[in-house]
């Protein structure tokens, strides 16, 4: 007879298993909002834009640091697919 896992075993609460996939971490959600409330309070889109305009090293923080939080975390290809990459080697003589 195999033991019992320590998840499993005689637990009879919830203790050890976690959040439930999918759920939201409620702390998470929490510092989502408070940092959406900041931006509002500071100017919200319009500040932003002014902002990055002020400087070119701004823009570039902006596009290097903010805008990729926007773009999903895996590429996928056509159909939702692998993504095909294709590698072109050009030898050119000098």
């Amino acid at each position: 007879m195999s033991e019992p896992n320590k998840i499993e075993g005689d637990n009879l609460s919830n203790r050890g298993r976690g959040r439930p996939k999918g759920s939201v971490n409620k702390v998470t959600a929490e510092a989502k909002n408070v940092i959406a409330e900041a931006a509002a309070a500071l100017g919200g889109k319009d500040r932003l834009v002014a902002w990055a305009k002020e400087a070119p090293e701004n823009e570039k923080a902006f596009w290097s640091t903010v805008y990729p939080k926007l773009l999903p975390l895996q590429v996928t290809g056509e159909g939702g697919g692998a993504f095909k990459a294709i590698t072109e080697i050009r030898l050119v003589s000098g």
